[in-house]
């Protein structure tokens, strides 16, 4: 097997200075697309709750009703 040479290890302080860098390159949302997007998460959780609430209630009814038979 190939073993590769160690990496120098970075100093804490280094660390911080690239962290600092890689901060500095994030592109953060406006607070127009945070509610935007807040408030287009929120109707898909009330949309996906409803339509699991449905499918549970079926699901129930059709094990109802097989029980029923037995």
């Amino acid at each position: 097997m190939d073993e590769q040479p160690a990496k120098p290890r970075t100093s804490p302080g280094e660390f911080m200075r690239q962290v600092q860098a890689e901060g500095r390159k994030v592109v953060w949302p406006t607070r127009q697309e945070t509610v935007t997007t807040a408030i287009f998460v929120a109707i898909m959780m009330v949309l996906l709750a409803v339509f699991f609430l449905g499918i549970d209630t079926l699901f129930g009814k059709i094990v109802q009703l097989l029980l029923s038979l037995a």
